[in-house]
């Protein structure tokens, strides 16, 4: 199994969008409230579309003491490189708010 934490993209992202999470080289940033207390350089974010497990990338760098421009909160800045790995057959998954620690179970090995 392989640590990390799942993300939900907004539904308003296109398609097209959220492919290019797996299929262009370079950089992709999220953000989580907080400090990550379970978090480490080397595992990964996997990424939850409409209601769908669809993929993983691998975190290069965690960024603490950004914060939230809308409230004024501390969060930290979660960079990983792209492409990612994207899921043969998604799974599904109930999408969410924020942040949530993943332990990989269901990723295929």
């Amino acid at each position: 199994m392989s640590n990390g934490i799942t993300k939900t993209l907004p539904a308003e992202r296109t398609q097209a969008e959220v492919d290019q999470l797996y299929s262009i080289v370079g950089e992709y940033e999220f953000h989580m409230a907080g400090t990550p207390t379970k978090l480490d350089v080397g595992d990964y974010v996997y990424t939850i579309y409409k209601d769908q497990l669809i993929g993983r990338l691998r975190i290069t760098r965690i960024e603490p003491g950004a914060t939230n421009p809308k409230s004024g909160r501390p969060r930290t800045l979660i960079y990983v490189n792209t492409p990612g790995e994207r899921i043969p057959h998604p799974i599904p998954r109930q999408g969410h708010q924020g942040t949530r620690y993943y332990d990989g179970a269901d990723w295929p090995s």
